[in-house]
């Protein structure tokens, strides 16, 4: 690992995270001298599960899910696996889980090292030939185990039950604990434990006793590894959640290992790193739905175990589902605020979920009687949906209308019909992120996405990919990127490592009035001590459009200003000078009128640094008609115009 990421992180420690990181330093190199083994971990033939689990999933499963699930385990067994809209190599039926498996990098074909390093020795975060960690990462959470489970609990199907014995031998024979690269990181070891727990829920003795065996010692170890490195302190994120549902649920199951402090960190968690008013604190919609199925899938197993989750963690839930409800198209799509990796819970790994965290939202109403605010969209059927199927019909409400802030989570959205068209715009003047890094968050205060009709027209850029981005990391999560305003090309906050910021725009809403002419205002320090100057943006309602006035409040000289605007990858931006339409198929959507001269111009899929690109998936980046403003700012402001035509 490099000295100047060490350096950058350290710069966002407090003292009583120095000495903690110390300690754990310590601790991992205590335990590189120390020959752990299976024989460590030995079964104690103490596994028990709670077999009320397994009757409330199997009582959820209606027919159309039924059918996914079908078809999902028969994709695991004809040797499929895909993620991020990369294939593995298929492999042969009679030889599905091959030892070299688990550290195979689908991009390059190379091997991640093995048991034979050390997991704390392997530095993943800087290497650059093998791809992105993550996808070998997402094979080892060996998700593809819960389709397999569930058919085989539904259809008595031997073949999936063999596979499953199968995956959880080769594993445990090709990772040994703590050596190799699935051992690096505890929200892994965490989603991948309770894939494993899953599979016993579901299936329990009729694994087998050897299978049963293996799963107790895969599961002691990985509940001893969570135990001694649990993040903490500014890394104490979704990767904390994820730990400890990981050790929640290996309590449940395990019941010499259960304790109070995994279900009170999640009870924490839930309250800190869901606003009171449904944002999620790292400022990412995917990831605020992944921790709340984390919480869900806790809460799921923790009644059944008779350890359930304190009120409050559903209080928090359910303000998560309104913030969606808010956001949402017809569906379920949200924009792609933030980072998003496409981390689930319970999956079945079969095919991209558009709409997850309107799917997540539409579990937290199904488990606490709420009536939905339609459509909050769905995608094909996923396994979490058969999870509190019995408890309540969907009884379906309108979506939210008018205007309304989420001031802790700093968002404002209008939903509205204007001059005969359905818009829904939001505007962002919240935190970076969340904690000292605000490692999801992406340098966008000021940023705004509309849509109309439920399709897009201004959106997020999205994520791309994280350790193997390099410096495209770093564009489409900088302040260029986003539909808003930057100066001298700087982003606002100072990327400080693919995961951490140093210094940090703070913004705030100034203004907001709702009504039929309703109108924002909202600002950031970010340029403060780079330039003397805020950011201040401020939109209004306009008969058939939206206006937006950008000014820069300070007595210093202003440097050149860009704006852009970031088109939906299916639009064009056609015009010139002052005077631009957003077009589809030479149908104009959009016209972008700016207040004075400035240099204009489209890009699309252009170089490092210039954008025109839009990232829709993790992994994925898509050419797409960027548009950018560049001059002075005066300072009666720069007004752009954004109108359609009444209908």
């Amino acid at each position: 690992m490099s000295i100047g990421w060490y350096v950058r992180r350290l710069a966002n420690m407090s003292l009583p995270e120095v000495l903690h990181r110390t300690l754990e330093a310590q601790r991992k190199r205590t335990a590189r001298r120390r020959a752990f083994g299976w024989e460590a971990f030995a079964s104690k033939g103490a596994l028990c599960w709670p077999h009320a689990a397994a009757q409330d999933f199997i009582r959820g499963v209606d027919g159309d899910l039924a059918q996914a699930i079908r078809a999902a385990a028969d994709n695991v067994l004809n040797g499929h696996f895909e993620a991020h809209g990369v294939a593995w190599p298929k492999r042969a039926t009679d030889d599905l889980f091959p030892i070299e498996l688990w550290r195979l990098d689908p991009v390059s074909g190379g091997l991640w090292p093995g048991p034979d390093h050390y997991c704390f020795d392997i530095p993943y975060r800087h290497e650059r030939k093998l791809g992105d960690v993550k996808y070998v990462w997402d094979l080892n959470r060996l998700q593809f185990l819960q389709p397999l489970a569930a058919a085989a609990a539904l259809f008595d199907d031997k073949a999936a039950l063999a596979a499953i014995r199968r995956a959880i031998a080769s594993w445990r024979e090709a990772n040994p604990p703590f050596r190799g690269i699935a051992w690096n990181s505890g929200i892994e070891l965490a989603l991948r434990a309770f894939s494993v727990i899953f599979a016993i829920l579901l299936c329990g003795g009729s694994l087998g006793k050897e299978t049963l065996d293996q799963a107790e010692e895969i599961l002691r170890a990985h509940f001893f590894w969570l135990a001694r490195y649990p993040s903490r302190f500014s890394s104490a994120n979704n990767h904390l959640v994820a730990e400890a549902l990981g050790e929640f649920a290996i309590g449940c199951v395990l019941p010499d290992l259960a304790d109070a402090r995994a279900r009170q960190v999640l009870e924490k968690e839930a309250r800190l790193q869901i606003f009171s008013d449904g944002v999620s604190a790292e400022q990412s919609p995917t990831y605020g739905a992944f921790t709340a199925e984390m919480l869900l899938a806790a809460d799921w197993l923790g009644r059944a175990a008779d350890r359930p989750l304190a009120p409050e963690v559903g209080e928090r839930l359910i303000a998560f589902a309104g913030w969606i409800a808010w956001m949402s198209d017809a569906r379920g799509g949200v924009p792609n605020i933030g980072d998003d990796d496409e981390g689930r819970v319970l999956s079945l790994c079969s095919a991209r979920e558009y709409a997850y965290p309107a799917s997540v939202a539409r579990l937290v109403c199904r488990r606490f009687g709420l009536p939905l605010n339609a459509p909050l969209g769905r995608d094909a059927p996923e396994l979490r949906d058969a999870l509190y199927r019995d408890k309540n019909a969907e009884n379906l409400q309108p979506q939210p209308q008018g205007l309304k802030t989420f001031a802790e989570g700093g968002y404002t959205i209008v939903r509205e019909t204007r001059a005969g068209k359905k818009l829904r715009f939001m505007l962002d003047h919240g935190p970076l992120g969340y904690l000292s890094i605000a490692a999801h968050g992406h340098a966008d205060a000021n940023a705004f996405t509309l849509a109309l009709d439920d399709e897009d027209i201004f959106v997020d850029p999205g994520t791309y990919l994280y350790h193997s981005g390099g410096a495209w990391r770093d564009w489409f999560r900088g302040t260029p990127a986003h539909n808003t305003l930057c100066l001298d090309g700087a982003d606002q906050s100072v990327i400080a490592g693919p995961f951490n910021w140093g210094a940090k725009a703070r913004a705030r809403l100034d203004q907001s009035a709702g009504g039929a002419n309703w109108s924002l205002a909202a600002s950031h320090d970010g340029y403060v001590g780079r330039y003397g100057l805020e950011h201040r943006r401020e939109v209004s309602a306009q008969d058939a459009g939206v206006r937006i006035v950008d000014r820069l409040v300070g007595s210093a000289k202003p440097p050149a200003a860009l704006v852009s605007l970031q088109a939906a990858p299916d639009l064009e931006i056609n015009g010139s000078g002052q005077e631009w339409r957003v077009q589809r198929n030479g149908v104009t959507l959009v016209t972008i009128a700016f207040s004075r001269p400035g240099e204009t111009r489209v890009i699309k899929a252009g170089a490092l640094g210039e954008g025109g690109w839009v990232s829709p998936c993790f992994g994925t980046k898509l050419a797409a008609d960027r548009l950018i403003w560049r001059g002075s700012i005066p300072v009666e402001g720069l007004e752009t115009n954004l109108s359609w035509r009444p209908e």
